[in-house]
C-alpha cells in the first residue's frame, strides 16, 4: 500500500506539471497580448513596449514559463495586471464562497443520491422505484443553470423566501445570511448532481442485490437491511467512490457556472473578469487552484478505494 501511495504521489506531481504547461501554453495561444489590458486604444509604440516589459510578455516563452514556475514553487501566484493586487489572497477570499458552495452541494447531492439510488434499486418493481429511476435519467439532461433560474423564479420571485442572488458584504461574519445566500445555489447543483450520481448508486446496488454473497447471507437468516449493511455496503461502495471523485470535481466546475447565475463573488466571477480583461495572472491563478483541487480529489478517491477494498491492496502488493 505504501508503494502504491508513493507511486500515485509521483503520478500526481507529474500530472500537475503537465497541467501547468498546458495552462501556460493555451493562454499564450489566445489572440491578443496580456499587455493590452494596461493600454488604451491610442497607445504609442513606447507605451506598448513599456506595458509588455511590465507584464513580461516581451520575454521568450520559455523565460516567461520559468519565471511563473519559480513563483509557484514559492506559493506565489503573481499580481493582477489590472489591480496590481496579489492573486493568492484574492483567490483565497473567493474560495471562502466557492468551496463551501461546492462542499455543501456535494454533501446534499450525496445524501439524495444514496436515498434515490438505493430505493430505486431495492424497489425497482414498485411504481415509485420506476419514478425515481426516471428522475435520475431526466436530471442528467437538465443544465444546472436552468435549474438555478427556475429556483430563483419560484423561491425568490414568486414566494420571496430566499434571496435571488448576491452575497453579504460581511461575508461569513453573519453565518445565517451567508447560508441563506447559498441555499438556492446549493440546491440547484445538488439536484443535477444527485440525478447523475444516483444512477451509479442504483447500478452498484443492483449488482450487490444479484451477488452470491448477499443471497448466502439472506439464506443464513439475515434480513435484507442487515445483509446490505454488513456485506453489501463495502462491495457496493468501491465503484461509487471512484465516481464520487469525478463528481466532486464536477461540482466545483458546476459551482463556477452557478455563481454567475446567482451573482456570487466566487472563483467564477474572478475567472470571468480575468478573461474579459485579459488578466493572465488571475486566469492562471484560478486555473491552477482548480486543477490542483481536481487532482487532489482524484488522488484521495484512489486511496479511499484501496482502503475500502482489500482486494485492490492485494493486487497492488502482488504487482510490487
Amino acid at each position: 500500500m505504501l508503494t502504491y501511495v508513493l507511486r500515485r504521489s509521483g503520478f500526481l506531481l507529474v500530472s500537475l506539471a503537465v497541467a501547468l504547461i498546458v495552462i501556460f501554453v493555451l493562454l499564450r495561444l489566445l489572440p491578443g497580448d496580456p499587455a493590452n489590458a494596461l493600454l488604451s486604444i491610442d497607445a504609442t509604440p513606447e507605451q506598448i513596449a513599456a506595458a509588455r516589459a511590465q507584464v513580461g510578455s516581451d520575454q521568450p516563452l520559455l523565460t516567461q514559463f520559468a519565471t511563473w514556475a519559480g513563483q509557484l514553487v514559492r506559493f506565489d501566484l503573481g499580481e493582477s495586471y489590472i489591480s496590481s493586487r496579489p492573486v493568492g489572497p484574492e483567490i483565497a477570499s473567493r474560495l471562502a464562497i466557492t468551496l463551501p458552495l461546492t462542499l455543501l452541494a456535494f454533501g446534499l447531492a450525496l445524501v439524495l443520491s444514496l436515498v434515490i439510488g438505493i430505493t430505486a434499486a431495492v424497489k425497482a418493481d414498485r411504481w415509485y422505484g420506476v419514478v425515481l429511476s426516471g428522475f435520475s435519467q431526466l436530471g442528467v439532461a437538465v443544465p444546472v443553470f436552468w435549474v438555478g433560474v427556475i429556483l430563483v423564479w419560484i423561491f425568490a420571485l414568486q414566494l420571496g423566501l430566499l434571496p435571488s442572488g448576491g452575497f453579504p458584504r460581511s461575508d461569513w461574519e453573519d453565518p445565517a445570511a451567508a447560508l441563506r445566500a447559498l441555499t438556492l445555489p446549493v440546491i440547484a447543483i445538488a439536484i443535477v448532481m444527485s440525478a447523475s450520481l444516483s444512477r451509479y448508486v442504483r447500478s452498484a446496488t443492483l449488482d450487490v442485490l444479484g451477488s452470491d454473497y448477499l443471497r448466502t447471507a439472506r439464506a443464513g437468516g439475515a434480513g435484507m437491511t442487515e445483509a446490505l449493511l454488513r456485506h453489501g455496503l463495502r462491495n457496493g461502495a468501491v465503484p461509487v467512490v471512484a465516481v464520487l471523485g469525478v463528481e466532486l470535481s464536477t461540482t466545483l466546475l458546476g459551482a463556477v457556472v452557478v455563481e454567475s447565475v446567482f451573482t456570487l463573488p466566487g472563483l467564477g466571477s474572478l475567472l470571468l473578469t480575468g478573461i474579459q480583461q485579459h488578466d493572465y495572472a488571475n486566469i492562471q491563478g484560478v486555473l491552477v487552484v482548480s486543477t490542483l483541487f481536481v487532482l487532489l480529489v482524484g488522488f484521495a478517491a484512489d486511496i479511499a478505494q484501496r482502503l475500502i477494498d482489500p482486494r485492490l491492496r492485494t493486487s497492488v502488493s502482488g504487482n510490487r
